[in-house]
């Protein structure tokens, strides 16, 4: 808290100028007693002066506070105020100000000389300075003292003449009110706000029109690239489709040049084969003929024939010796054969036939004892009887395979009418799953309908959209409602002008005003025929009047214009006139300084929130898609959930769903696989005991009546736990079916567990730390924001008045030296004794008076003419109004049906969005449904073919069984028809015989063979000797001949061959011709690749040639550039519109809480103070002067009963003291919390003595209140001697101070010992 330490006091007022005079101020009270005009206020209004720079009401702009230098015998007086204070922060500052007063000639001469403030450097000791500028000082002290200016001008050190303010004219009360809340440079930075956003939004339609623009260039420059690179990709096509065509069309060449080599070939082989096959026709021509000529072709070799040649006659000879006698054995043997042949040949027959019937007879008994031990074998009909086998055993054979005929027979109906019934089932559950594919088969086209229909309404709401939006884009609303509030202004402001003004009573007046001008006009020109002499010098006088009147009115219009401000930017000051420009200068320079400082901050701290706001934005657009997503996830799980439980179950659920559906899942195939194993056993363990007779598990020999027990124990058993299986394989499948649509379910329940719990806390977090960040920028953008447009208020106030106070300082130095010539003037015609009045000035006189009748005469036609155009102007006024407020309707209406199309496309984007998931989700459960149903139809089909095989299988079974048991039958049949006939004896002894002659008869053939072979030989050779020699000549001719054909067709079939590997000629021109013609498609298609190749390159070139314009160039950089600035200004004129509605809202809740602070404080003292009976309590109302504005409206009130009446003008001297030092007490209370400090100078002033003595009362209590701050001041200064008593006590301060004045009539301070 800010306290006053000391101050020392020299040539203020009555304070002497050569002695220094110093108070300190005690904690809580300091108390200063004194007659009146001992010089006690001259304290508050230093204490006051060193505070604000303010000088005291009526101190004559400084002249009347210095020490006079006429009393002091002097030309010159100086006066010093030195003030040591603590700052808010606890820190000892000195401010030193000292004037100046100088006896002039004709006046005194005010300035202040020197103003210093400083303080003490802690670390060194060294003084250290703040300040030496005045301005500068005046606003840093209050800062200093952590209150602002008005503060301690209007509630701390308040002068005694200024006292009773709260209950003055309400103007002054509204003017000091608004100084207290800084109402005034607050409802300016709104203004200053409200002036930026209009500004920064007309920069938006400029920037979205060079947007618009730099869009339409860069989907230009867009398009052109993107027909480069086509006509890029078309070109390395071009070039890749020629390099095929190169090399196809060098393939081409090679075969065309291989056909050729071959067609060569082929011609050369061709000459050949014709030569040697014409020398081959000549040698198979002879050939022929000799093969004709030929009696016999022999088979001996070469050499032997050549033998045959040389050893002829010899060998003939010895042939003949040889014929003889084999001709007379020859005749022998024959006899003996002719014989034996004939008995051999009966008894053969005989045998034969016997033999047959035997061989048949014991073949259809092996066959019988084969088959029968095979049956015994094959299918277990017990121990196999010794062979061989009689009628009985064959016949009980017979009996027993005709019984398991008949169980064959029931096995196989039995086992199909099994095999139907499972197929039957699996045939069943293909057709439900078949049925569930379907059906999620029309729920997909059923969703792709759906989002068909959406995008045709998507595609009808943009049509209707992109319509309201052209339509738009043709109406510009800001300017329709610019039109209209102009309109509306401009129809406003005729209107009140015309009814403003009463134009028939102004003629009327000015008509009077006409006559009477007239009179006067008579009387000018009396008083010109009355005047003889003229001098140069009453020219002179009259002329330079008229300039001296002329400058002084304009520096009058000028100071006047002005001084307001020149008073605000002074703090209050009105310098003299010729100090108004060097004043000002030393204002605006430190305003300008810290304005540029403050606003390069701004726009560090401006960039810095937008960015925070870019970044607040993204993550809260992320977090909303996370939530949608996470939304439209749950949704989605819950109802399938709900769809395949068929339960009430939620998502948090899903996970115990689906482990549960695991479970059953995992039970139901542990279940189908022991019952299946169970079945499957059935089946191989009736084999196995069909097979090999025995027990499949212990492995006991069966009896058959055992064996039968065991298998029709096994059917049973296989057809109960084939039901089971029918309906475990159900269960199974429904169960898996259940599993796989949850397992499904379970990536999207991963995804949204992942969103719920990482994801989406991640994106809060991290959308917390950016409104965080964005909170703290925002917060201190807003502060420099504040800051910049009261410190930019404050430059502009001063730098508007440079160039005025340049005119005032011109115009007063004119003034100076006009005003010297007129005194010299007068002064020389005073002395002439002639009047000052001339001729000249009479004729301007008249001339002004007639002047201003024919001035008069216009204005009465120009306000006949204005009232009749006001009116013409009110009606057109008046219809461009309506008619714009029809457009703006319009427009209105547009507006709503954009808007509605939009809400409408993002509905419909949303739910084809939502559609298409669930499409998705259908098309990826279809899929296992298609697997699943395949897998069905196949597992039915591989069944039937298992079960049909089997079956076939048992029926091939039966039939062979059937064909063994019929075989068996007939075999039977024909062994005891052949036993009944007894030719088994017969066959023995006929055989017996045939075998004696047939020994016989061999011996005689094989002697015969020999005789007649050796003969026959002999016979030949001999009767064919000459033909022999020819035939063996011409053999030897033949082979030769042959021989050579043999060699010519070899060697025209090896030419043939390597033809064949060739080719034929026929085809191998054709493929020759085709080959060509390819050929010339190519180089075709070659040609035209290459011509299409160079324009693709010619518009490449072109078009890169339009890229290198300069509306292309950078125009990414430069449309993104551009969209930066329009999105960065168009946050920024949304952040002006929050902060000034922030800021407006922040005022009046200030303005609100602090009035309902300061009247409850005034009520409490009032009560306690006031001691008559006719005032309960006394209160501040502030009124708001218009809606929707800040400025309000003060008066202080009293409550007396139930009725509230205005104070001003109805109590007395008393009651307004009391209530003003309450008021000002309970201000103090409320804005003085950096500053313990409060002054009151002669509070009992017209207070009785009982109210005297309750207001000593009152400051006790507080004293009392806030003894425990140690920096609280309490400044009283009075003269009544017995309120002093009543507020100095010991306890509050040891010493009191008493002013009076010396015997030089000097003010004096003395301190004194406190009461007893």
């Amino acid at each position: 808290m800010s306290t006053v330490d000391k101050m020392l006091i020299k040539g203020i007022r009555s304070f002497d100028p050569d002695n220094k005079n110093v108070i300190t101020f005690f904690k809580p009270l300091t108390l200063i007693v004194g007659p009146n005009g001992a010089g006690k206020t001259t304290i508050i209004e230093c204490l006051k002066l060193s505070c604000t720079g303010e000088l005291p009401p009526n101190s004559r702009s400084g002249h009347t506070f210095v020490h006079d230098p006429k009393v002091a015998g002097e030309t010159e007086t100086k006066g010093q105020i030195k003030l040591r204070f603590k700052t808010a922060a606890g820190k000892d500052v000195v401010c030193i100000r000292s004037f100046q007063l100088t006896q002039k000639a004709s006046k005194m001469e005010f300035k202040a000389i020197e103003s210093v403030l400083q303080t003490i450097n802690p670390h060194t000791g060294e003084k250290v300075c703040l300040s030496y500028r005045c301005a500068d000082m005046d606003r840093e002290i209050p800062a200093l003292m952590g209150v602002s200016k008005a503060v301690l001008e209007n509630v701390i050190f308040v002068h005694q003449d200024e006292s009773n303010w709260p209950l003055q004219d309400p103007s002054t009360l509204k003017k000091k009110f608004d100084d207290i809340f800084s109402a005034t440079r607050y409802t300016k930075a709104l203004e200053v706000i409200k002036k930026l956003h209009k500004d920064q939004a007309q920069e938006i339609k400029n920037f979205r029109l060079k947007l618009e623009n730099l869009q339409t260039v860069k989907d230009q420059a867009y398009k052109l690239r993107e027909n480069i690179a086509q006509d890029e990709e078309k070109s390395d096509a071009s070039k890749s489709q020629m390099e095929q065509l190169k090399a196809k069309i060098q393939g081409i060449e090679n075969e065309i040049l291989h056909m050729k080599t071959n067609l060569d070939e082929l011609r050369r082989l061709q000459g050949q084969i014709s030569t040697k096959a014409t020398e081959r026709s000549t040698l198979f021509t002879l050939q022929q003929q000799q093969y004709a000529a030929l009696s016999e072709e022999n088979e001996d070799t070469d050499e032997e024939l050549m033998e045959w040649q040389a050893k002829f006659e010899e060998r003939i000879a010895l042939l003949e010796t040889k014929i003889s006698k084999l001709g007379r054995e020859m005749d022998d043997e024959a006899a003996e054969t002719s014989r034996l042949s004939h008995t051999i040949s009966v008894l053969t027959r005989e045998i034969g036939k016997l033999q047959a019937e035997a061989d048949a007879h014991m073949s259809i008994k092996q066959e019988r004892d084969s088959d029968i031990k095979r049956i015994f074998t094959k299918h277990n009909f017990g121990p196999v009887p010794e062979f061989p086998f009689t009628n009985d055993v064959a016949m009980n054979l017979t009996n027993r395979i005709k019984a398991r005929l008949s169980d064959l027979e029931n096995d196989l109906q039995e086992k199909k009418k099994s095999n139907d019934d499972q197929l039957d089932v699996l045939w069943k559950h293909y057709l439900k799953v078949n049925a569930r594919y379907s059906e999620v088969d029309g729920q997909i086209q059923s969703k792709i309908e759906s989002m068909s229909g959406l995008s045709r309404r998507t595609k009808d709401k943009e049509k209707e959209r992109d319509a309201a939006e052209v339509e738009l884009s043709k109406i510009n609303l800001s300017r329709l409602d610019e039109r209209e509030r102009h309109l509306q202004i401009e129809v406003e402001r005729k209107t009140l002008a015309l009814g403003e003004r009463d134009y028939d009573l102004i003629i009327n007046q000015k008509r009077t005003d006409i006559f009477s001008l007239e009179h006067k006009i008579k009387t000018f020109q009396r008083e010109k025929d009355n005047i003889n002499r003229d001098a140069d010098d009453r020219v002179k006088l009259g002329l330079k009047k008229d300039a001296l009147e002329t400058i002084k009115e304009k520096l009058n219009e000028m100071v006047n214009e002005h001084k307001d401000k020149i008073r605000s930017v002074l703090r209050g000051r009105l310098p003299a006139e010729k100090d108004m420009k060097k004043e000002i200068s030393q204002a605006f320079w430190p305003v300008d300084k810290e304005y540029n400082e403050l606003k390069s901050k701004s726009l560090e701290a401006e960039q810095e929130f937008k960015l925070a706001q870019s970044k607040v934005s993204d993550a809260k657009e992320q977090l909303t898609k996370l939530q949608k997503d996470l939304d439209a996830k749950r949704r989605f799980l819950d109802s399938k959930l709900q769809s395949i439980s068929q339960i009430s179950a939620d998502v948090d659920m899903f996970p115990k769903v689906l482990q549960d559906a695991k479970n059953k899942r995992d039970e139901q195939k542990r279940l189908e696989s022991y019952a299946n194993g169970m079945r499957q056993m059935f089946v191989p363990f009736e084999q196995v005991a069909r097979d090999r007779h025995v027990c499949p598990c212990c492995e006991r020999a069966f009896t058959p009546d055992e064996e039968d027990e065991f298998v029709k124990k096994q059917r049973m058993q296989s057809a109960s736990t084939a039901e089971r299986v029918k309906a475990l394989a159900i269960e199974s499948s429904d169960a898996e079916t259940f599993l796989q649509q949850l397992d499904k379910l379970r990536t999207i329940y991963d995804d949204y567990k992942k969103l719920l719990e990482e994801t989406i806390p991640l994106a809060e977090k991290n959308l917390n730390q950016r409104l965080a960040d964005e909170s703290q920028k925002e917060q201190t953008f807003d502060d420099l924001l504040g800051v910049l447009a009261q410190v930019k208020m404050d430059r502009d106030a001063v730098e508007a008045l440079l160039k005025p106070t340049d005119t005032i300082d011109r115009h007063v130095r004119e003034i100076q030296q006009l005003v010297q010539e007129v005194d010299d003037l007068e002064y020389k015609l005073d002395s002439l004794g002639q009047g000052v009045k001339s001729l000249e000035e009479i004729q301007l006189e008249l001339n002004s008076v007639q002047r201003a009748r024919d001035t008069l005469s216009i204005e009465v036609d120009d306000l006949r003419d204005q009232h009749r155009t006001l009116n013409d102007d009110l009606a057109s006024a008046q219809v461009r109004w309506h008619t714009v407020r029809e457009e703006k309707i319009k427009a209105s209406h547009i507006l709503d049906r954009f808007k509605e199309a939009e809400a409408e496309l993002v509905h419909l984007a949303e739910e084809k969005e939502q559609l298409n998931i669930e499409k998705k989700l259908l098309e990826e459960s279809l899929d296992p449904l298609s697997k699943e149903k395949e897998s069905l139809l196949q597992d039915y089909n591989a069944l039937k073919q298992r079960f049909d095989e089997e079956y076939h299988r048992l029926a091939e079974r039966k039939r062979v069984f059937q064909q063994e048991l019929d075989a068996l039958g007939r075999l039977n049949l024909k062994i005891k028809e052949y036993l009944d006939s007894k030719k088994v004896e017969r066959l023995n002894e006929i055989q017996e015989k045939h075998f004696l002659k047939q020994s016989e008869l061999q011996n005689c053939e094989a002697k015969k063979q020999a005789i007649s072979v050796e003969l026959n030989k002999s016979k030949e050779l001999l009767q064919g000797q000459g033909q022999l020699k020819r035939n063996i000549d011409d053999n030897l001719s033949y082979r030769k001949t042959k021989a050579e054909v043999d060699r010519l067709t070899r060697d025209i079939e090896s030419l043939e061959e390597r033809m064949l590997s060739i080719g034929s000629s026929s085809a191998i021109e054709a493929d020759l011709k085709r080959h060509s013609q390819e050929r010339d498609r190519l180089n075709s298609e070659f040609n035209r690749c290459q011509g299409t190749l160079s324009v693709y390159q010619s518009n490449i070139l072109k078009h890169k040639q339009e890229l290198k314009q300069t509306q292309y160039k950078d125009i990414e950089k430069r449309y993104t550039s551009q969209l930066l600035q329009l999105k960065t200004t168009e946050m920024a004129n949304k952040d002006l519109d929050r902060y000034y509605s922030a800021l407006d809202k922040a005022l009046m809740r200030f303005h609100t809480m602090k009035m309902e602070e300061i009247n409850k404080i005034i009520k409490e003292l009032w009560q306690q103070t006031y001691r008559g009976q006719d005032i309960d309590y006394i209160s501040i109302n502030s009124d708001s002067e218009g809606a929707g504005t800040r400025s309000y409206s003060y008066r202080v009130v009293m409550q007396t009963g139930d009725a509230e009446l205005e104070m001003r003008g109805r109590c007395s001297a008393g009651q307004k003291v009391l209530a003003s030092l309450i008021i000002r007490l309970a201000l103090a209370e409320t804005f003085c919390l950096n500053c313990g400090i409060l002054a009151l100078d002669e509070p009992t002033t017209n207070l009785d003595g009982p109210n005297a003595e309750s207001l000593a009362a009152a400051l006790l209590r507080i004293m009392e209140a806030r003894k425990g701050q140690e920096n609280f001041q309490l400044i009283v200064i009075t003269h009544d001697e017995r309120f002093a008593h009543l507020i100095g006590q010991r306890q509050l301060a040891e010493k009191y101070y008493r002013v009076s004045k010396d015997e030089n009539q000097h003010s004096i301070i003395e301190a004194q010992e406190i009461f007893d």
